[in-house]
């Protein structure tokens, strides 16, 4: 066995398939897009080469803006709403409770639901006249909170954030509770005969043994963040006004409703280059407290 891993002959032949077939579905769409990118084309007549003309109308272009700013909104709750809860799940979880594989399984059921039922779910239960949210509300006499959530611009954009967030709770907080149940119980018998309470023991001991863990669930949210479109197309469309619009359903429209593919093709290499940057950050930043935690 260790010959055969010693082969770099036989580890290239069985390894090319794989390799083939992640560029055809990978690197050559990007490469295309980018391609694209630098064109002025309708997708069906001729193309014209216009350079980075796209990219510098991207930067100027307002609705461009707006979408990004709600992009990075829903990146921050993600980061400071969706991981800590589903971080407190996985350490409530991990903690050997009664009933911790039917807990498990039940968050996790919205991950495998179809993104477009869940998106049909939350639009009745926003409906303004028959939804189960306002109906809760004039329920315990708080009607004058009922209202139109997704049809407004000062609630649309929460109530499209609410789902989504709520959709991936689950995921995040199996891969915690994975990172959390591998950590010895040698380590927990210690501190608990040294005196550490099971919060301290949380703080001191899980979260940091859970750093690599925790970066890859960060880098998943990250990216989750900046690319999501089908939930927010099911429930709004990127309305209304643009309220909800982020750069993947505004890639869409230009794409697809608007006909301008060149500049589609721009914006889906700006989502590519942005979750790259964003993602070196977050290695940046976890390879340096390690570093100093280390030194």
């Amino acid at each position: 066995m260790d010959s055969f891993f010693s082969n770099k002959k036989a580890i290239c032949v069985f390894v090319l398939p794989a390799i083939i077939v992640f560029s055809v579905i990978v690197f050559a769409p990007i490469l295309m897009s980018a391609w694209y990118s630098l064109l002025q084309w309708n997708g069906i007549g001729k193309a014209e080469f216009i350079g980075f003309a796209n990219y510098l109308r991207l930067f100027k272009d307002p609705r461009m803006l707006n979408a990004l700013i709600n992009s990075m909104l829903f990146v921050g709750a993600s980061v400071f709403i969706q991981l800590p809860i589903s971080l407190i799940l996985a350490l409530i979880l991990a903690s050997s409770i009664k009933g911790e594989g039917l807990y498990r399984t039940v968050y996790f059921i919205p991950v495998v639901i179809s993104t477009t039922v869940i998106g049909q779910l939350w639009i009745k239960i926003y409906n303004a006249d028959y939804g189960l949210l306002n109906a809760f509300l004039i329920g315990v006499g708080w009607e004058n909170l009922a209202q139109d959530w997704l049809g407004q611009r000062k609630t649309a954009l929460v109530s499209v954030f609410i789902p989504i967030l709520w959709q991936y709770v689950g995921y995040h907080m199996l891969i915690l509770y994975a990172g959390a149940k591998s950590i010895s119980g040698e380590i927990y018998e210690a501190a608990k005969i040294d005196g550490s309470t099971e919060i301290g023991t949380a703080f001191m001991i899980t979260i940091p043994l859970m750093a690599s863990v925790l970066k890859v669930s960060l880098t998943l949210s990250i990216i989750g963040a900046l690319k999501v479109f089908d939930l927010i197309y099911v429930l709004t469309g990127g309305g209304p006004f643009f309220s909800t619009e982020v750069p993947s359903t505004f890639m869409y429209t230009m794409i697809f409703d608007s006909f301008q593919y060149g500049y589609g093709s721009s914006i889906a290499i700006f989502i590519i280059v942005e979750c790259l940057v964003l993602s070196l950050a977050v290695n940046r930043i976890f390879g340096r407290g390690k570093s100093e935690a280390s030194s």
